[in-house]
């Protein structure tokens, strides 16, 4: 991993935690959850596949290919449907390094599961993540928690740095399941020069501003998955446009239900 930091002594080095994600867009923290929280988290991970999972509304569980449980790639909301999630959410630590990093208070918005099944799980297309949230400002940032090996092989994250320096970029529609909009004129030079890769181990973290342009490969392993929880915060003092995102969403489902995607 590039410019990482010790996961479990951020809040001793707060300054330089905040410096990191200031200035790239985003900070690497490696071992932020311990054996045994990891060990705690994938249970409890398996536990929501097995016993909820089967019983939640369509517009909340993704699958790479509709009535195939294995290819189960996203689901919505953790902490709607499990108490531990919304421990892991509210009141954790989690919340604590929001909190410093966009400088108050945090509203805990989301939280997801991602995989990328093996040969199948696809690439997650170019895109900044406050193009899909609409507030005002756009303060707000995603937390992503590996729960296995991630590289390149199987679907690493990779982060343009200093990209959430400059205004929000085009986007338009992809054919992605759960990433239906991507930036348009990605791939310049400079984007290329400063795209980098963050392979992770199980427990390390990402966290990135909800401007920073990010993508991921598709997993060319035959075997491996690519497991992830995905938290996602937004500061007190963003706005929400929840009309306009509402409206969104629901020409979304539309869209994804008319083509057999849920």
């Amino acid at each position: 991993m590039t410019n990482t930091l010790n996961g479990q002594h951020w809040q001793d080095q707060p300054q330089q935690t905040l410096e990191s994600f200031t200035r790239d867009g985003y900070v690497a923290l490696t071992g932020f959850l311990s054996a045994g929280e990891l060990a705690e988290t994938k249970e409890a991970v398996a536990r929501l596949i097995s016993d909820k999972v089967p019983n939640l509304a369509r517009e909340q569980v993704f699958y790479e290919e509709l009535g195939k449980p294995e290819t189960l790639k996203q689901i919505l909301g953790l902490y709607n449907h499990d108490s531990y999630f919304e421990r892991l959410m509210f009141g954790s630590k989690f919340e604590r390094l929001a909190e410093l990093l966009l400088q108050g208070p945090v509203v805990g918005k989301n939280m997801q599961y991602f995989n990328k099944p093996p040969q199948i799980g696809k690439a997650t297309p170019p895109h900044q993540d406050g193009y899909y949230f609409m507030l005002d400002p756009c303060e707000a940032l995603t937390m992503w928690l590996a729960l296995e090996e991630v590289d390149e092989e199987n679907g690493c994250v990779r982060y343009v740095r200093g990209s959430h320096l400059v205004p929000l970029r085009p986007h338009g529609r992809t054919q992605t399941l759960g990433f239906s909009q991507g930036v348009t004129d990605y791939g310049t030079p400079q984007d290329l020069a400063d795209e980098v890769a963050f392979p992770a181990q199980a427990g390390d973290l990402l966290v990135h501003n909800a401007l920073t342009i990010h993508r991921a490969d598709a997993n060319c392993s035959q075997t491996r998955t690519r497991q992830a929880i995905g938290f996602i915060y937004y500061s007190e003092r963003a706005k929400e446009d929840e009309v306009a995102h509402a409206a969104y969403q629901k020409r979304l489902a539309a869209d994804m239900k008319a083509k057999g995607k849920i």
